[in-house]
């Protein structure tokens, strides 16, 4: 039997930037997880590059509910610095967005 955990959310974000465009990306990601780390709400959110695949990015976010990362998706920064980020990217944000749903075994 298995338990499903709902007190939080889990995001899984994957992307690639554009060929050239590796090392912008990675220092736009790294400060912007900075800046999201101290945003209401966030549990935890780490930025990771692949290994052996340079550009290619995977955050993981963990938020105490669904509307508070809402507001983080909705903050003017995220707004105005999304532009930003898909000119660097290849594909889409939505593409690579996955919401994680943690459950464990019962004792």
């Amino acid at each position: 039997m298995v338990e499903k955990i709902n007190s939080y959310v889990t995001v899984l974000w994957e992307a690639k930037a554009k060929k050239g465009m590796e090392s912008k990306m990675k220092t736009f990601i790294t400060n912007a997880v900075t800046a999201s780390r101290y945003e209401f709400g966030c549990i935890d959110y780490e930025a990771h590059e692949v290994e052996g695949q340079s550009g290619k990015f995977i955050i993981l976010e963990r938020w105490v509910s669904m509307e508070a990362l809402q507001e983080h998706l909705n903050s003017p920064r995220v707004k105005e610095k999304g532009p930003e980020l898909v000119e660097m990217m290849a594909g889409s944000i939505e593409d690579g967005i996955r919401f994680l749903h943690p459950f464990r075994p019962i004792q």
